[in-house]
């Protein structure tokens, strides 16, 4: 099994799309205007409008909760990245702070509320768990 994606529902999908391309640095390939992906080297960020959900469903979709699920991101320097997308996020959960397991974390929402973590590696284990160099 190889986890492939990861599918948001937004209730602006136009307004998600903008701001997963700016914090992510990507383009998105459309798909329909209701679906969207934003692709890294290891994963898939599927992102569909409120629309789509109809297709599985009659339940309404529920924005804004905070559901205990962070979808996190290594990234090459994460106080640089604080830096860059600051005043692009929805909400600031926890600005760059050094975590006791080793990483350096930046907790953030984005429109619809879904919570997103950046994080750069700094112990000597946490470097060796991810395989990578940090510049920080």
């Amino acid at each position: 099994m190889k986890l492939t994606s990861i599918r948001l529902i937004a209730s602006d999908i136009q307004q998600s799309v903008r701001f997963y391309e700016e914090i992510l640095g990507l383009t998105a390939q459309w798909f329909t205007p209701d679906f969207a992906e934003l692709s890294t080297s290891s994963i898939t960020l599927a992102i569909g409008s409120t629309r789509t959900m109809q297709m599985f469903s009659d339940s309404p979709t529920i924005f804004g909760s905070m559901a205990p699920i962070i979808i996190e991101f290594l990234v090459e320097n994460v106080d640089h990245e604080y830096i860059r997308i600051k005043n692009s996020a929805s909400k600031i959960i926890q600005e760059p702070t050094t975590m006791p397991w080793g990483n350096r974390s930046l907790l953030f929402c984005d429109p619809d509320g879904n919570m997103l973590n950046f994080f750069t590696p700094l112990s000597p284990e946490a470097i060796k768990k991810f395989g990578v160099e940090t510049t920080n």
